[in-house]
């Protein structure tokens, strides 16, 4: 297993950094609510960060490849971001200011606006609302309802956008009827058991059908929110075609389209805005996350004619955070500057192809998809009975979406891909998907914080191995998360036994 200069291991722990960590982890759990998540599976207690790496409390260090759940375009505390924020400290500037115009503030917004698509960037406006992505999107919900007199809400089974009342319509598993969940393309997990183009084109048709047909019992809606990558859906990126073909029905039924780039957008993807890989330009973008350069910040992007909101609308007491728009801008300047979403790019195609590795020697391995730096690592359980969805015999692959994935079950199904795509692994198309394997994807994050790793999971069932890391992480970084990641899996599979472990030397 490669290892970084500064790297500690269990047995290097002193005993009395150990007691102190487990005191603090014991409090955590007596005196925090039951809801925290994280911190169930990653029971470590940062105290320095800075890059990729985190230092715990115990004195190990972890290659941190969950970011905030992406926040962190540039890592832990970057040396741009922190000289932007003491700027603000030193300057003796009011920390927040609700709506009212500052230097910090016409700042960020002119920074934001020169990393806008070009369509949407000529004649935007931007809402500042509460810090949270999911306060965004409740804007964004909001401001298509007064804009368009409408109350319905398109959104694509999978998503995952946020969690206040009002953006709980569009999450997955909210019930309320002024939603409509219409099927998001997916290659592996096909809802129409085809996958590429085809899958593609019959979800487009289902959405068209529903839109259209004045019997489905879904009136037009006031707009359509959809994320180019679903993230906490299990890393699916939407086929660029099938995404240029919401923005058609959108426009032509003057149905504003909401594109959800909180988790997607300064580059993660390997491109400023997810959305550009397709060419569409959206009607409003929801922003969060990356934009706040690790502190609380959102704001919603929208064309000027939907800017309807009457003055004293509720957007949030916390809308004018001074130290979060300066470390958003330094942030957004940074990446825009250095070229951090090619590098992106380049780098995420070349993880991409050494996880096929992965494919090729465990059966346990179901797929390996992402675009740029959202990467996704679906486990399955590989003796377990073939299901009714995904890809059936001469379903071909999306040519035109990168990175989209499919599935492997061995080696033998595992082939490269067409040229003039992202590498990936694709199944033998008589073979359909294996049953999730959230257990084993549990395992091996866990694995992997042994090795000194941090990963997320995601996925439908919990059974997608997220890596989000920092677009400043280096070459050499990339390949000790991959090593300790391909370890991990191998420790796992070891542990599950059976067809987990096996490996095909055919």
């Amino acid at each position: 297993m490669k290892t970084l200069p500064g790297d500690a291991v269990d047995d290097d722990t002193a005993p009395g950094t150990r007691v102190a960590q487990e005191g603090i982890l014991r409090r955590q759990s007596a005196r925090e609510s039951a809801a925290r998540t994280y911190a169930r599976a990653l029971p470590i207690v940062p105290v320095r960060a800075r890059g990729l790496t985190i230092e715990g409390a115990d004195g190990r260090r972890y290659l941190d490849c969950l970011s905030g759940a992406g926040a962190l375009a540039l890592g832990h505390n970057h040396p741009v971001v922190l000289e932007a924020i003491r700027k603000v400290l030193d300057s003796g500037a009011p920390l927040n200011v609700l709506d009212l115009a500052t230097p910090v503030k016409d700042a960020f917004i002119t920074e934001l606006f020169h990393t806008l698509p070009p369509g949407l960037a000529d004649r935007a406006r931007v809402r500042f609302c509460g810090p949270a992505g999911s306060d965004a999107v409740e804007t964004a919900c909001e401001l298509v309802r007064a804009a368009t007199g409408r109350t319905g809400l398109i959104a694509f089974t999978g998503a995952c956008h946020g969690r206040t009342a009002g953006q709980h319509d569009a999450h997955t598993g909210a019930h309320d009827v002024r939603v409509t969940r219409l099927p998001y393309p997916q290659d592996y997990r096909c809802p129409f058991g085809v996958g590429g183009e085809t899958g593609a084109d019959l979800a487009a048709r289902w959405t068209e059908s529903v839109l259209d047909d004045p019997r489905s019992g879904v009136p037009l809606p006031a707009g359509m929110i959809v994320e180019p990558v679903q993230g906490e859906g299990g890393v699916i990126p939407a086929p660029d075609a099938w995404l240029r073909r919401m923005r058609q029905l959108t426009a032509d039924r003057s149905v504003p389209l909401i594109v959800d780039e909180i988790q997607t957008g300064v580059g993660r993807t390997g491109a400023f805005w997810a959305v550009e890989h397709s060419g569409v330009t959206p009607d409003v973008m929801v922003l969060s996350k990356a934009i706040g350069g690790s502190l609380p910040l959102a704001v919603v992007v929208h064309r000027d004619d939907l800017d309807t909101g009457e003055p004293g609308a509720p957007t949030g007491t916390f809308r004018g955070n001074q130290l979060a728009m300066a470390a958003g801008t330094a942030t957004l300047a940074h990446v825009r500057q250095n070229r951090l979403a090619e590098r992106a790019a380049t780098l995420g195609a070349r993880m991409l192809s050494q996880l096929l590795d992965l494919a090729r020697e465990f059966c346990c391995v179901g797929d390996v998809r992402g675009r740029g730096l959202m990467i996704g690592v679906e486990f399955v359980d590989p003796e377990g009975e073939a299901l009714g969805v995904g890809r059936v015999p001469g379903a071909e692959p999306d040519g035109d979406s990168v990175g989209g994935g499919s599935g492997a079950r061995c080696r033998d199904d595992v082939v490269e891909a067409p040229s003039g795509s992202w590498p990936s692994v694709m199944p033998d198309r008589a073979r359909r998907p294996l049953p999730a394997a959230p257990e084993l994807a549990a395992a091996v994050q866990r694995e992997c914080l042994r090795r000194g790793l941090i990963v997320g999971l995601g996925g439908r069932h919990a059974s997608v191995v997220r890596l989000l890391p920092p677009l400043t992480i280096t070459d050499e970084q990339a390949a000790a998360v991959l090593d300790r990641l391909a370890d991990a899996v191998r420790a796992a599979a070891r542990c599950h036994g059976g067809a987990a472990a096996a490996r095909n030397t055919q």
